[in-house]
């Protein structure tokens, strides 16, 4: 039986090991910003997670980068919203989570096929002064 190489299958192969951002593969791209977390940081980090006190360059390593970015004016003066976020159809299937997720070179992302996609804020990260002031995570099946 001959096996034959197939070029389009290999590009396809490349374009997702490429397109996928993971902690490890952030970090490895950024390392001097991973030396300077403490270990506890840096377990977190590998694990996809943040706290409280991150900088932004750390929650960049953790969780990519953000899918929206706002800026909150209250009270306590001005804060920065990164918004990490969802798309799932009215029957709960998933379209679309993760940064890496949204363009194909030059083509459009593949949801907005979808008229009736719902948007959620998966995950939310609110700074104050650069560093991480509170976590909003939305919780599962909700």
């Amino acid at each position: 039986m001959k096996t034959s190489f197939h070029p389009i299958l290999a590009l396809a192969g490349l374009v997702l090991l490429v397109g996928c951002s993971t902690p490890a593969a952030r970090i490895d791209k950024n390392p001097a910003v991973f030396d300077r977390c403490t270990p506890q940081q840096q377990a977190l980090i590998k694990q996809g997670k943040v706290a409280l006190g991150f900088d932004e360059e750390m929650v960049r390593l953790a969780l990519g980068d953000p899918d929206r970015i706002t800026t909150r004016t209250d009270a306590a003066g001005e804060s920065e919203v990164w918004s990490y976020v969802t798309y799932e159809t009215d029957d709960g299937v998933l379209l679309y989570t993760g940064y890496y997720h949204r363009f194909w070179g030059p083509i459009y992302p593949y949801y907005l096929d979808y008229p009736t996609r719902t948007e959620h804020d998966r995950f939310r990260v609110v700074f104050k002064g650069g560093k991480v002031l509170s976590i909003e995570e939305e919780e599962p099946g909700y």
